[in-house]
């Protein structure tokens, strides 16, 4: 029988690490909160705001950490151009989905989207990758389908919002992991693309007078607040997940859906009806098959001789 050494202990950076992903996937899970004090601003000035806020935001963390160097590489490359351009479209219409979602109500769509997002990532890896399904894969894919189904039953259509969500961000997810650029660097970089439609856009709504931003104190600073919110969780996701193993992350990415889900329930006190109930324990059901299945894989992988 082995005996547990020091090293066994959690590393300061794993620590780290664990921190800054749990403060990301809770700044992420409150974010209906902020949405819910904007909800007076069109969605499109609110995204706008956000990309725009978020370039000095992005920028101060890159001087802080040395970072601009890589930055000003990346600006030079075409091809890094092109595919960001293709990532930051892709992000940008997963920001106006959740913040349409939320102003409209519909809160508990947004977090059953992020439910299903880690089953959707494992079937983009089935198509574009040739991956294998394994069976607890199979049957947490088929429950989440059941509730799809069964929303789309209740409400006569399909729940767009629910699979617009982590498709947009799970296709994002992909598409950013072949950019050659650390993360703090590419989403500068991203909403660096990203301010000049935004800026266009702003500077429009500015002309014609039908901008929000500089009428009314309380819109303003809400308005700027929107890029420190963009842009800080995802630095603290990014530091997360370079100490913590891909399981664990794996599980804690179920924090910030579950939050929007007690918020929206218990705060903005939307209906949640029987067959939501159903379809959310459906869903529920396969994520916990899912994940068992992938921290005993992992600990398989990586279980010590032994000795």
């Amino acid at each position: 029988m082995s005996i547990p050494s020091v090293s066994d202990r959690p590393s300061p950076d794993a620590l780290r690490g664990f921190i800054c992903a749990l403060l990301a996937y809770s700044a992420w899970g409150v974010l209906p909160l902020y949405m819910k004090q904007v909800a007076n601003v069109p969605v499109g000035e609110v995204i706008a705001h956000r990309i725009l806020w978020a370039v000095p935001s992005a920028g101060l963390l890159l001087l802080a950490t040395d970072g601009m160097g890589s930055l000003l590489s990346a600006l030079r490359n075409p091809r890094i151009l092109l595919m960001t351009g293709v990532t930051a479209t892709l992000i940008s219409c997963n920001w106006g989905v959740y913040t349409w979602a939320i102003i409209h109500d519909r809160t508990l769509d947004a977090a059953l989207g992020y439910y299903i997002n880690p089953l959707v990532s494992v079937l983009m890896g089935v198509v574009l990758l040739n991956e294998k399904l394994n069976r607890p894969q199979i049957i947490a894919i088929a429950l989440a389908a059941a509730a799809v189904l069964l929303l789309a039953a209740q409400s006569g259509g399909v729940p767009w919002v629910s699979l617009a969500l982590p498709i947009s961000f799970a296709t994002y997810g992909y598409l950013r992991k072949t950019l050659p650029v650390a993360a703090l660097q590419g989403f500068a970089l991203e909403v660096l693309i990203l301010s000049v439609p935004a800026g266009a856009y702003v500077a429009w709504l500015a002309a014609t007078g039908s901008g929000h931003f500089g009428v009314a104190a309380t819109d303003t600073l809400w308005l700027i607040v929107g890029g420190p919110i963009t842009a800080i969780p995802l630095i603290l996701f990014s530091v997360g997940a370079r100490s913590l193993p891909l399981s664990t992350i794996g599980v804690m990415q179920y924090i910030a859906p579950t939050i929007a889900f007690l918020i929206a329930v218990f705060v903005f006190g939307e209906p949640f009806s029987p067959v939501q109930a159903v379809a959310f324990g459906l869903i529920w059901t396969g994520l916990v098959i899912f994940t068992w299945s992938g921290v005993a894989q992992s600990r398989r992988t990586h279980r010590p001789p032994a000795g």
